[in-house]
């Protein structure tokens, strides 16, 4: 049977997302269960909340894994992936590359999200998707709603344990992105540093 000329000339989710990579600059395209999402450039407040945070993350430098920004993230749901805005990786992540210049799953400690246009995304879709990729925290800056989401404990495709901050208030990150003693003491973060100042 022949393939119909629709289907043919018909483009993958991922052709989509490469075109829109290669063509748009500034532009972020991720695939997210099965939709192509596609980020605007970050705006101000965006893009200095995630330097602040890169900064208080720095000790983690010292126990041999990167504090990165826009680094992709395969999913195991097929061909599937995101790119969070920040993420704690291992050392060797190189080693673990799958494709579209993104990683496996497992070299992710923590990835972070700080709200801007694709809100359903960052605080619906991707806590599912990293939940279901296994990675051990997710950390949600919405900037909209004026909290931050401290999300463990991934099992069964959902993360079990909900956290939430407000400005003014501190969290200290969970033992599996910063063990204990590791790094003299343990990192504690401000709310403000994902949220900024209000709009």
């Amino acid at each position: 049977m022949a393939e119909s000329p629709e289907r043919k000339n018909s483009m993958s989710l991922l052709d989509l997302a490469e075109t829109v990579y290669q063509t748009m600059p500034g532009y972020r395209p991720e695939v997210v269960e099965g939709r192509l999402v596609v980020n605007l450039p970050a705006d101000f407040g965006h893009a200095r909340a995630l330097t602040q945070l890169t900064l208080a993350l720095a000790p983690l430098e010292t126990l041999g894994v990167n504090v990165v920004q826009s680094v992709g993230l395969w999913l195991p749901s097929g061909d599937d992936y995101v790119v969070p805005d920040l993420a704690v990786v291992e050392e060797d992540v190189k080693e673990h590359l799958v494709a579209f210049n993104c990683y496996a799953p497992h070299v992710f400690r923590m990835v972070v999200e700080v709200t801007s246009s694709n809100l359903t995304s960052d605080i619906v879709a991707k806590p599912l998707a990293y939940a279901r990729a296994g990675v051990p925290v997710y950390l949600i800056g919405d900037r909209r709603a004026r909290r931050v989401s401290l999300l463990t404990d991934p099992r069964d495709g959902e993360y079990r344990t909900r956290s939430t901050y407000r400005p003014g208030e501190t969290f200290v990150l969970p033992e599996s992105v910063a063990p204990v003693g590791s790094v003299g003491e343990k990192i504690e973060v401000g709310a403000d540093i994902l949220l900024g100042p209000p709009a």
